[in-house]
């Protein structure tokens, strides 16, 4: 059930209750930022009705993280059950399964070294570290016996498995849109909710052959605005394989583009199949809206880095996507008025 109420300041926050709980709190632009992996408010003591609430939220719990079968290999996880997944809950028999991935282990520059005498590796968690920013989306996170914990609790394998850094990986997804339109350019409306549909650009991910948002990690040192624009040229748009005239030419193309309106959709822990104990992705999601149809849609769409396909994709509740990337579809298709389910 979905209840409204205008705050103090006279702008209208909304009240979620799934199941009887109660999800937690923020309201207008804000509703779509950072409030979307809090808990329910009947655990927060400081919840009050008068508070702004949010009308989404993400799972409690993670379960793309607790995968049968780690993603590239035939390393089984230890079975964590639900209760189990919180580390302030009781689990005397959990026996985590140990693994890096050959390609992590073996040293490439985008990796951290393992931690231990050995090595001489100790990174500073929650701090930035040199150029590597080993500080959460979601705060401050625990670490033990000079290992990170994953935020979101037990996962059943230890290490880094295909992840690079210790802690924190820090992606960025850029989410380009486009209204789908009929040969007059007139919005295409889904016959059965009435609302016009929206499409993104979509990737066919190498990896897993999952389609997916297109997207990549944050260099260090670098800034999330530089890595949206690098990742989408690279992954949708193919940019490393244009000539010197043909780059220039897109680069003023995305350039406008990504000038133009947009939104923070999210920003913080992703529920990603590679995620262990000790390394876990988050990510800043950014949407951009051609909303007249003439900047997007002109852009030619062809595959390159991670991508195997490229595509634009229609949005609604049936999409079947990489991580927890529905999620943040549904999150601008209701932001934005247009056909979910």
């Amino acid at each position: 059930m979905i209840r409204s109420f205008r705050n103090g300041a006279g702008s209208v926050s909304l009240v979620l209750t799934v199941l009887g709980l109660r999800y937690a709190t923020c309201s207008g632009k804000d509703r779509l930022l950072s409030c979307l992996s809090k808990p329910p408010l009947s655990q927060c003591s400081q919840f009050s009705q008068s508070a702004p609430v949010c009308f989404l939220a993400m799972p409690p719990l993670h379960s793309n993280a607790r995968c049968r079968v780690y993603p590239g290999s035939d390393v089984a996880r230890w079975p964590v059950p639900n209760e189990g997944v919180s580390w302030g809950s009781a689990c005397p028999q959990y026996s985590p399964v140990r693994y890096t991935a050959p390609n992590v282990s073996s040293g490439p520059v985008w990796a951290d070294p393992e931690i231990g005498v050995d090595s001489g590796f100790c990174p500073k968690f929650n701090a930035l570290d040199n150029a590597v920013d080993r500080r959460s989306h979601e705060g401050t996170y625990r670490v033990e016996n000079g290992y990170p914990l994953n935020p979101h609790g037990r996962t059943g394998i230890t290490g880094r498995g295909l992840l690079g850094r210790w802690g924190p990986n820090h992606a960025a997804d850029p989410i380009i849109t486009r209204w789908k339109r009929d040969s007059e350019g007139r919005k295409v409306l889904h016959p059965g909710s009435k609302n016009p549909i929206l499409q993104f650009v979509s990737i066919k991910r190498k990896d897993c052959g999952e389609w997916a948002i297109p997207g990549g990690m944050v260099d260090p040192g670098e800034r999330v605005s530089v890595t949206l624009r690098r990742e989408f040229g690279e992954e949708a748009l193919n940019a490393l394989q244009k000539t010197k005239e043909q780059r220039e030419t897109l680069k003023q193309q995305i350039t406008e583009l990504f000038n133009s309106p947009s939104f923070q959709v999210y920003k913080g822990y992703v529920d990603d199949p590679r995620n262990t104990d000790n390394a876990w992705m988050e990510t800043v999601a950014v949407n951009y809206h051609d909303a007249s149809g003439s900047s997007v849609a002109q852009l030619p769409l062809e595959a390159g880095d991670d991508a195997g396909k490229v595509a634009w994709v229609e949005i609604d509740s049936t999409l079947q996507l990489y991580a927890s990337h529905a999620r943040f579809l549904e999150i601008i298709a209701r932001e934005r008025g247009a056909h979910w389910e």
